[in-house]
């Protein structure tokens, strides 16, 4: 909208808003200066944190580094590796292990998994936990931890898939009775 004389409505010099005085009505706070300036410095510090999280941060430093997983896109030749853990029976039969089967989630197993590398008899405390839970099933005679790298081609699978077992552990008879 213009003025009689040219000048448009937002050409206006703006005005700033008096100061509301504190009216010393329990519930309503006027900052001082002083705290004015004391959260400025919080919110540069917290942005400064923020910023060199991201920059050069890390996951473990989360919320100020960036969390990965969702901060950064995977190389689409790149294999995709699945961890597992299986047991097998005495007739060569895999039986699932890390599927919610023994209580754990697989993230779990992938987090514990050089600690299962370097003390492979804890994999003999999961055919315990399955007995437990599958009483009718067939013993386990041999737990493994096993890695499938599914090849990629520009993020399509290629279907060649390689299979490495990391750990091979075998499954004694008091491990099967269960966890006391």
């Amino acid at each position: 909208m213009n003025h009689l004389d040219g000048r448009r409505s937002y050409d206006a010099p703006v005005v700033p808003a008096p100061p509301v005085p504190d009216t010393g009505e329990p519930g309503v706070l006027t900052l001082s200066p002083t705290g004015r300036r004391v959260r400025l410095a919080a919110t540069a510090v917290v942005l400064a944190l923020l910023l060199g999280g991201t920059l050069w941060g890390n996951d473990s430093e989360f919320p100020f580094g960036p969390f990965r997983m969702y901060s950064t896109r995977a190389d689409p030749d790149r294999p995709v590796v699945s961890t597992s853990v299986v047991g097998v029976t005495a007739d060569g039969d895999e039986v699932r292990l890390s599927g919610g089967e023994v209580g754990l989630r697989r993230a779990e197993f992938e987090g514990q998994l050089a600690r299962l590398v370097e003390e492979p008899e804890l994999l003999g405390l999961l055919a315990g936990s399955y007995a437990d839970r599958h009483p009718d099933a067939e013993p386990l005679v041999v737990v493994r931890v096993v890695q499938r790298r599914h090849a990629l081609d520009d993020g399509r699978r290629t279907g060649a898939v390689t299979e490495s077992v990391l750990v091979d552990h075998p499954v004694s008879a008091t491990a099967q009775e269960g966890s006391p």
